[in-house]
C-alpha cells in the first residue's frame, strides 16, 4: 500500500494556484515552480520577467476597495448587533486581499519576500475564518457585543491562529528548523498547513452557517435572511470550485493568460460582500424578539 496523500499540497499545486504552493518552492526556482501544472505568463516584462495575474490583482484591489466601504458601513450602523466583531472580520479580509496581490497576483518579486507575503496570506485565512466563525456566535449574546472582552477574545484568539499557522508557514518556507522540511518525494506534503490551512477554515465556514441559520430560523424565526446566508455559501462554493477544479483548463484554454484565482478572487468578494448583507439584515430593528439588557439577542 502507497503512503497516505493525507496533507499533501501536490494536486492542489498542480492543478490551482494556492498561496501554500510557494512556500515549497526553492529561492533559486522561477515563481511560478510552484503551480506545476499550469504557470501563468500573462504580460511579459522586461529580463524575462512576467506579471502573471494581472486580473486577481484588479479584483484584489477591488475587494479592498469594497472592503472599506462595507467597514464603514458598519461603523454607521450604530445599534446593529455585533458591529465591531463585523469590522474586524472585514479587516481580515483586508488583510488576505493585500497578500492576494503579491503572493499569487504574479509580481516580479524576490522568491524570499514573495514567500513572506504567502505565509501572512495563508495565516490570515486561518485567523480570518476563525473571526467569521466567532462573529456567528456573537448573535447569541454569550457576550456582550461590542464589549472590550468580545473584542479582545476576538482578537486574541485570531492573533494566537495568526501566529502560530504564520510561524510554520514561515519556517516551511525557510526551514529555520527542519522541523517541517520536506523530501524529494514528498515536496508539497505539510499536515501541520494541511490541517490548518485546508480544514480548520473549512470547519469554521460550516460552523458559521449553521449557527447562524439555527439563529435566523429558530431564533428570530425568519427565513429571508437565509437567503442571503445560502447565497453568500454558494458563490463561496463556486469560487472554490473555480480554483480547485477549472483552473487548470481554464489555464490550458487561455494559452497560459488567465486561471481559476480570477474568478475565485470575483466570487469570494461577491460571498464577503453578501455574508455583511446577511448580517445587515439581521441587525434591522423590526425582529419581533426580546431584547436581551443593553440590547442584542436573548
Amino acid at each position: 500500500m502507497g503512503s497516505t496523500q493525507f496533507g499533501n499540497f501536490n494536486d492542489f499545486c498542480r492543478d490551482s494556484t494556492l498561496p501554500v504552493c510557494n512556500l515549497f518552492v526553492s529561492n533559486n526556482q522561477p515563481p511560478n515552480e510552484a503551480f506545476n501544472g499550469c504557470a501563468l505568463h500573462g504580460i511579459e516584462l522586461s529580463h524575462g520577467r512576467y506579471l502573471s495575474n494581472l486580473g486577481s490583482i484588479i479584483l484584489a484591489f477591488i475587494s479592498i476597495i469594497v472592503s472599506l466601504f462595507l467597514l464603514l458601513r458598519s461603523d454607521r450602523k450604530r445599534a446593529a448587533v455585533g458591529r465591531r466583531e463585523m469590522q474586524i472580520f472585514l479587516l481580515g479580509f483586508i488583510v488576505i486581499e493585500i497578500c492576494e496581490i503579491f503572493s499569487v497576483g504574479g509580481f516580479p518579486l524576490d522568491p524570499a519576500v514573495r514567500k513572506g507575503f504567502s505565509a501572512v496570506h495563508v495565516a490570515a485565512i486561518t485567523a480570518t475564518c476563525w473571526i467569521l466563525f466567532l462573529n456567528a456566535l456573537v448573535g447569541y449574546q454569550l457576550l456582550d457585543d461590542g464589549t472590550p472582552a468580545s473584542i479582545g477574545l476576538i482578537i486574541a484568539s485570531a492573533l494566537v491562529l495568526f501566529i502560530g499557522t504564520g510561524y510554520i508557514a514561515l519556517d516551511t518556507a525557510f526551514d529555520w528548523t527542519g522541523e517541517f522540511a520536506t523530501t524529494a518525494a514528498e515536496k508539497y506534503r505539510n499536515i501541520a498547513l494541511y490541517v490548518l490551512y485546508q480544514l480548520f477554515p473549512l470547519v469554521c465556514l460550516v460552523a458559521f452557517y449553521v449557527l447562524e441559520a439555527v439563529l435566523v430560523i429558530r431564533i428570530l424565526g425568519e427565513l429571508r435572511p437565509m437567503i442571503y446566508l445560502t447565497a453568500a455559501a454558494l458563490l463561496f462554493a463556486i469560487g472554490q470550485i473555480f480554483e480547485y477544479v477549472i483552473s487548470v483548463h481554464l489555464c490550458t484554454a487561455s494559452h497560459h493568460k488567465i486561471n481559476g484565482a480570477l474568478f475565485e478572487t470575483l466570487f469570494t468578494l461577491l460571498a464577503v460582500t453578501t455574508v455583511w448583507t446577511f448580517w445587515s439584515s439581521i441587525t434591522e430593528d423590526d425582529w419581533p424578539m426580546p431584547m436581551a439588557p443593553g440590547g442584542g439577542y436573548r
